[in-house]
Parts: structure tokens; C-alpha cells; sequence
């Protein structure tokens, strides 16, 4: 059965990459959680998606250049206030770090999907760091895919753990997509979703190994159920979960 996996926990509807948008997601009833991550100015990783402040929070400037200290005083909720069901309440949501957000899907056993954010910038170390954190969270290894846009990344990652799962993100369609899998030993694959839905033939033979981004049609949603894909990533988890059962 096809898996839902929020995407940036209820991006559609609460402050995406937020604890609080996790715990949305999780009561929507998502198999797995899909977060972004990027290295501070003394080496934390928090879970951010652009590589700047400006957009999401209270804050300015590149999340390189700060340190997690100064990352923790700034507020993420205020930057949604145009969402349906802002209350007062999210303008307490800071940007949690990686650990943090570990802990909490670990008590939920949640599968997860760590984008590292490795395309912009090169964070010197991010990798090893970031499998430190999950290695010390006493996360199950098999409930944890690493993706990335960035092939150097993918490749440190396999380097520094073998039996890591990594997945890589693409928004070209692939020729034969099955040997990039077979002969890059990649655990799957995290295509687009309009790639897919454009050559379903060439995605179909391995279905059941990619996760699709960023899914929030219905009518698409059941498209990709019906092709028997492993997971959709969606900003409205509640609507993918309902669909899937």
C-alpha cells in the first residue's frame, strides 16, 4: 500500500519544518515525514528549508552565517499569519534542530526522509554530522532515506555508511530509471511527481522504490496510488491518508 509522508509536516496548512507542523501531520496518520537541513555557523543542523532565514522566519541572512544560538531566538509562526488556521500561538514555533525533530518521530516511529539542502552550498562535514545525530538518537536505520539533489552528497553519504539508504531527487525524467538504482546502489528514488505522471511507462517497473514530490491534487494522488508508487510527499497529509485508505 502506497505510504503518505508529509511533506515539511503540514506545509499546506501550518508552518512547514516546524515541531508544530510535525505533530499535524502525525495526527493526519502519515507513515513518514520528509525534512530538509542545513548546517549553522558552528556546525549544529537544523531542520530549515532555504538556505536563508528571510522567508520563513523572523530572521535575515544565510543560516551559514549564524550560529544556532542566535538561529534559536527568531520565530517561525509570524510568517504564516495568512494561513486559514493561524492562532497567536504558532509565533512561539522556533527552528527546531535535527536532534529535536528526531525524538519526536521516533515516539511516533515514523519513517523519515532527510533532504540535505547540499545543492547551494557545500557544508563542509554536513554529512558525517548528520549521521552522527542519527546514529546517537538510536534511530532505526532502516526507517531513515537520505536524499539530495546534490550527487556529491549521495556519494559521501555511501561512503561514510554503506548500509545507508539514500534516494536521489530529480525533476528530469531519467532514461530507464531502474539502472540508475541497480548500478548506483540507491535505495530508491524521488522523482517529481509531473515527471512521473508524464511517462508512468518508465517509472512503473520500479514503483514500488520511488517517493513522489510534492503531491496535492486528489485526482493525482490516486493516479500515483493506482501505479502502486512506495510513497507520496503532499502539504495536505490529511487528504493522501484519507485517499490511501
Amino acid at each position: 500500500m502506497t505510504k503518505v509522508y508529509g511533506h515539511r509536516g503540514s506545509k499546506g496548512t501550518y508552518p512547514e519544518n516546524s515541531m508544530l507542523g510535525f505533530k499535524k501531520a502525525i495526527e493526519a496518520g502519515v507513515v513518514g515525514m520528509e525534512i530538509d537541513i542545513h548546517l549553522t555557523k558552528d556546525h549544529e543542523v537544523v531542520v530549515f528549508h532555504d538556505s536563508t532565514l528571510d522567508r520563513t522566519s523572523t530572521g535575515s541572512g544565510y543560516i551559514k552565517d549564524h550560529n544556532l544560538a542566535e538561529i534559536r531566538t527568531l520565530k517561525i509562526g509570524p510568517k504564516f499569519k495568512d494561513f486559514e488556521k493561524y492562532e497567536a500561538s504558532w509565533d512561539d514555533e522556533k527552528i527546531p534542530t535535527l536532534a529535536e525533530v528526531l525524538e519526536l518521530f521516533k515516539a511516533h516511529d515514523l519513517e523519515v526522509n532527510i533532504e540535505l539542502k547540499t545543492y547551494e552550498f557545500i557544508y563542509p562535514g554536513i554529512e558525517e554530522k548528520m549521521l552522527e545525530i542519527v546514529k546517537a538518537s538510536g534511530y532505526d536505520p532502516n526507517k531513515v532515506i537520505y536524499s539530495s539533489f546534490h550527487l556529491p552528497t549521495m556519494i559521501r553519504i555511501q561512503r561514510l555508511d554503506p548500509t545507508a539508504k539514500v534516494a536521489f531527487l530529480t525533476n528530469f525524467d531519467l532514461p530507464i530509471p531502474q539502472d540508475y538504482l541497480e548500478t548506483l546502489d540507491w535505495e530508491g528514488m524521488h522523482p517529481g511527481k509531473d515527471i512521473v505522471l508524464k511517462s508512468p511507462k518508465s517509472w512503473g517497473p520500479i514503483a514500488d522504490k520511488i517517493r513522489i514530490w510534492t503531491v496535492n491534487d486528489p485526482e493525482e494522488m490516486k493516479t500515483l496510488i493506482d501505479l502502486g508508487v512506495e510513497a507520496i510527499i503532499t502539504d495536505y497529509p490529511e487528504v493522501a491518508v484519507r485517499l490511501v485508505k
